[in-house]
């Protein structure tokens, strides 16, 4: 869904239904709000920005038929990032029936600053205080009944990971829907409330009810031009061509400034009164401990602490590695005998089928081969290392990992909100690239999405958790420390690796001073282990692998082809790799391996399954267990340098044909997506050359 939405998406919904916003600061829990209305498999992550586009469905509560749009997370409707002008354009100009606004109990005072700017817009209001569980566990007391006099909306209090309150919720939904309550307006400064009183009545006159004129009126004052450009093409006319509004609007400007209040004074004194109007409500309906918030200082010292956040979190990093490493040896082995003891049956009902033995060979020995080493090799660590990384981010250690790299984002030139979409890259780079929309300053957008492919993905965390498995560890667990310690240095390498690019694309083609950028350290939760498993063997493991069993299912198909169709008493396979054979020797591969890369290009998930199927004498795979997978890739000349160097090339190659139709859509232009492929390509070829080289010397 595109990012700035205005009017003209409503008739793309369902207009038999109304349509309800759900509005909050980041990190509120709005996507876990819409999941249970909803029924969406929408993730959720426990940190900010999480959501940079609008996702939308029909509501299935019970009671409530609505269609509930999850909005990006903002913290004010003056919006300066694309994320929130994406929330703000539709509050503001979208003409929702109703708005949810999501407020966090354990922060309410600064949520709060947000609810009543949108009831500045609208009064079909209702608020959802959620997390109150969390809250009660701090000590944090919320009467919703008293901040419901003071708001004059309906409040309801819930937690909405359990599901407590969202009967409440829905029927206070249905109540705005059907009789719009009266907001408290905000009591701005004397001086203010003249100036607005002199422009309300011509703004007014102009916008005949479709926007409100106090609101419209005050962002005039307050010199907000981007918000009044987005009114103007939301109404379709040029306030500076009606004579009244332009007469009013320069009077009121006149008095504020004998006043001695210029545009910025006036922003600064809106603000004030919002944020006092805030403290005044959550004095007379919030109860908190002053030590409510000890715990997680406590936390924070370790994992944001000067001296330890560093060791920390390599140190989670490498058991993260350890415990997949370990886990996964077994269950492989376990789903390789049991796919290929079931290739024999399948086989003999090709067989009495009648199938002729071409289409018997090519189907068994191409596709079926292929489908299972993807499967028996990739599942199991997948299954075990999305949970755990999951984990750690439902727990709200990711966003402290981004506020550890922060200060090394700025050092080279971008900006600090990079570390988070590099972080959405160790899940899928296409979507760490969709994620580089929260960065405000498109020098700095471009930067991280040119960077994005260096952190490994989903799909290439199997093949170097594989590859280091075989050549560095002898099978048992104490030695598989040292495969899970490489993995985290791999990952660190892939980092440093991103903060060099970006320092030198920031003092080259993309010169400019970085921004900065405020980011919320949510508190800690503890995470909901049940949901977390499932949510990630749903949304991530099966995905992954349903997306390289797509892939492979063809690229088995063509490999076989390839493999068994021979020219001048060679293959077409071995003309290929002989063919790229003398240069993929000088980065430490071989022409087989390097070829794979390139027919690996739909999906990083399939390039060790295609090489293994071209080093085989027919294009087939005799086995996808760890041991004869090691005998095919030693029986080909591999050596621990021949693994080191396909891990880092995998690491540091061309992004997969997703990501890089997903620069394109992104940047719209030829020049980036060409740039994004050759930057990643130029930089693992220089690390594998150095490493060949120096590895041959020694």
């Amino acid at each position: 869904m595109d990012e700035r939405i205005s009017a003209n998406l409503l008739p793309e919904l369902d207009r038999n239904l109304p349509a309800v916003a759900l509005a909050g600061n980041p990190n509120v829990g709005k996507s876990t709000v819409v999941n249970a209305l909803t029924g969406l498999r929408q993730h959720t992550g426990n940190w900010a920005g999480k959501t940079v586009a609008n996702a939308y469905g029909t509501c299935t509560y019970p009671g409530l038929k609505a269609t509930i749009i999850d909005l990006p997370g903002c913290y004010s409707l003056s919006a300066e990032s694309a994320d929130e002008q994406a929330a703000r354009d539709f509050i503001c100009f979208g003409r929702p029936d109703a708005v949810v606004a999501v407020c966090d109990a354990t922060v309410l005072e600064r949520n709060l600053n947000l609810v009543l700017q949108i009831l500045e817009v609208t009064g079909r209001v209702a608020v959802c205080v959620n997390l109150m569980d969390e809250a009660a566990r701090k000590g944090i007391a919320v009467d919703c009944a008293a901040l419901s006099r003071e708001l004059g909306v309906p409040v309801v209090g819930a937690s909405a990971r359990s599901g407590e309150g969202l009967p409440a919720l829905a029927a206070a939904v249905r109540k705005v829907l059907h009789d719009a309550p009266e907001p408290r307006k905000i009591r701005y400064l004397p001086v203010l409330e003249e100036a607005v009183s002199l422009l309300e009545p011509a703004v007014e006159q102009a916008v005949r009810g479709r926007l409100p004129a106090r609101w419209l009126a005050l962002k005039m004052l307050a010199g907000e031009e981007e918000l009044i450009a987005a009114a103007e093409k939301a109404l379709d006319l040029s306030f500076d061509s009606l004579p009244r509004l332009k007469q009013a609007r320069w009077k009121a400007a006149h008095f504020l400034e004998e006043q001695g209040y210029l545009p910025e004074r006036v922003r600064d004194a809106e603000a004030s009164c919002v944020v006092l109007h805030a403290e005044e409500i959550c004095c007379e309906a919030v109860r908190a401990p002053s030590a409510c918030a000890q715990r997680d200082r406590r936390l924070d010292r370790i994992f944001t602490g000067k001296w330890t956040a560093v060791p920390v979190m390599l140190l989670l990093l490498a058991l993260v590695f350890w415990v997949t490493v370990v886990g996964a040896n077994g269950p492989s082995g376990l789903l390789s005998r049991l796919f290929f003891g079931l290739e024999p049956h399948f086989a003999a009902l090709l067989q009495a089928a009648g199938a002729p033995m071409w289409l018997s060979s090519l189907l068994v020995e191409g596709v079926w081969h292929t489908l299972s080493w993807v499967v028996a090799v990739m599942l199991p660590p997948m299954a075990i290392f999305f949970p755990l990384f999951t984990l750690l981010e439902d727990f709200g250690y990711l966003p402290r990992v981004a506020f550890n790299l922060d200060r090394c984002f700025q050092k080279a030139g971008a900006c600090g909100r990079q570390c988070l979409s590099m972080l959405m890259g160790f899940g899928c780079n296409a979507v760490g690239v969709t994620g580089a929309r929260i960065i405000d300053s498109p020098r700095e957008r471009l930067i991280a999405i040119l960077t994005n492919v260096f952190v490994p993905c989903n799909g290439r965390f199997p093949a170097l958790i594989l590859l280091l498995t075989l050549f560095f560890t002898a099978g048992d667990a104490a030695a598989s420390v040292l495969p899970a310690l490489m993995l985290a240095g791999l990952v660190v390498l892939s980092v440093l690796m991103t903060l060099l690019v970006s320092w030198l694309l920031s003092r080259t083609v993309l010169k400019g001073l970085p921004s900065s950028f405020a980011l919320e350290l949510p508190p800690y939760r503890r995470p909901q282990a049940g949901k977390v498993i499932v949510r990630s063997v749903l949304d991530r493991t099966v995905f992954v692998l349903g997306r390289a069993a797509a892939v492979a299912a063809p690229a088995g198909l063509v490999i076989w082809l390839l493999a068994n169709v021979s020219v001048s008493g060679q293959t077409l396979l071995a003309h290929c790799a002989g063919f790229l054979d003398p240069f993929a020797r000088l980065i430490g591969l071989d022409g087989m391996l390097l070829l794979a890369f390139l027919l690996g290009f739909p999906a990083n998930e399939i390039v060790l399954p295609v090489a293994l199927m071209g080093y085989t004498a027919a294009g087939t795979l005799s086995g996808a267990g760890a041991g004869e997978t090691l005998a095919i890739l030693t029986a080909n000349g591999w050596t621990p340098l021949t693994a080191l160097c396909a891990v880092l090339f995998s690491l540091f190659h061309w992004p997969c044909s997703t990501t890089l139709l997903t620069i394109w859509k992104e940047t719209r232009s030829l020049k980036w997506t060409v740039l994004a492929f050759l930057i990643p390509t130029a930089a693992g070829t220089a690390v594998c050359f150095a490493v060949a080289q120096i590895g041959r010397l020694f």
